[in-house]
């Protein structure tokens, strides 16, 4: 019996943080830069109304994006849901790419861009950073006549760090038009910098940029694996073409619009994460462990001053039922990201991290 061939694709697989340790219970996640306050009350409500499980949800998700349309002031029909924005990347891959075309991402990027433009055949070009910093100047010198993409985060994961308004601005203007910028807004919520401003206002009207936005963060809904994405209402079409008929399923087409009705919830989780995040980067600089500012809900953690390295400093929270994540998969040297949590996973953080300093 002969094996049907197969396409060998050159790419690693994406690779999650921890969620189990071996013989170890009650853990304390601070990996994935889930929702430190989990999901609004309002969600559950929805969600334990009758729904129909043996009907398909709506293929377009209107109600949902009806719902996005008026909170966030944009045209309805440019807008696309998918199961995580994970997937809204996967479709703009295969829409845009083909083999040998070029994309550039940050040197240190979330994962998906570059795994999803591989699967295709493209070429993936880091562009360097500056103190973890996404550089202007660095993705322009890695466009040619070959670039069809440019994807970044901003705020950026897992660096947490972020370009200002007239920096974003400063790239869409440098890159020829025919090149499409993907910005993704994942950690839009957390950010209150004045000289910041999201992708979705500043490129609303934009023809050549796609936003994405996420449920999986702010909103608490990770496991629902729901996003969405904007963009030119061609772009949007086409992308509708080729997307799966029944991609996002019901409950959290339903959750997903609940949340965003929520207004007091996701404020209570912006004040939240807002005290504890600069709480514990307070705590944290007393050990001479480097952190970005409070831009997301993570740190990146630099161990390169502190006097244990972060592999002591992962084990040892481990040994402890507490989960940060290893950046040895993005290449960065000696540093984990630490998600902000709830009062108690914090706290629990900090009072291990005294015992391990103090001892």
């Amino acid at each position: 019996m002969i094996l049907p061939k197969f396409r060998k694709i050159d790419v690693q697989s994406y690779r999650p943080g921890k969620s189990m340790l071996y013989r170890i219970k009650n853990i304390v996640k601070l990996s994935a830069n889930e929702s430190a306050l989990g999901t609004s009350p309002k969600v559950k409500k929805e969600i334990n109304k009758k729904i129909n499980f043996s009907k398909y949800p709506d293929s377009k998700s209107n109600n949902l994006r009806l719902i996005i349309s008026k909170k966030f002031k944009c045209e309805f029909k440019k807008i696309i849901c998918g199961s995580g924005s994970d997937e809204i990347i996967q479709i703009i891959c295969q829409l845009f790419l083909k083999s040998k075309d070029e994309v550039i991402v940050p040197q240190y990027s979330f994962l998906m861009y570059r795994i999803y433009s591989k699967i295709v055949g493209a070429n993936v070009l880091y562009a360097r950073e500056n103190n973890y910093k996404i550089s202007v100047s660095e993705i322009i010198k890695k466009v040619s006549k070959k670039t069809k993409i440019v994807f970044l985060a901003n705020p950026n994961n897992p660096t947490g760090t972020y370009l200002k308004k007239n920096e974003l601005l400063e790239l869409r203007k440098k890159l020829r038009s025919n090149i499409l910028l993907v910005v993704d807004d994942a950690y839009d919520e957390y950010i209150q910098k004045r000289d910041y401003m999201s992708g979705l206002k500043l490129f609303k009207k934009s023809k050549n940029v796609i936003v994405l936005r996420t449920f999986s963060k702010i909103y608490g809904l990770a496991s629902l694996r729901i996003g969405w994405g904007y963009g030119s209402k061609k772009i949007i079409d086409a992308m509708n073409i080729i997307k799966p008929p029944f991609n996002v399923n019901m409950v959290a087409q339903i959750a997903a619009g609940a949340a965003l009705n929520d207004k007091s919830f996701i404020k209570k989780s912006i004040r939240h994460n807002f005290i504890w995040a600069n709480k514990i980067k307070k705590f944290l600089n007393k050990f001479n462990i480097i952190t970005n500012d409070v831009n997301a809900n993570f740190f990146l953690l630099d161990f390169s001053k502190c006097r244990y390295s972060a592999d002591y400093i992962q084990k040892k929270l481990e040994n402890n039922g507490v989960i940060l994540r290893s950046m040895k998969t993005y290449k960065i040297k000696n540093s984990l990201r630490l998600t902000i949590g709830s009062s108690a996973a914090n706290n629990k953080l900090i009072s291990i991290l005294n015992k391990i300093f103090n001892k």
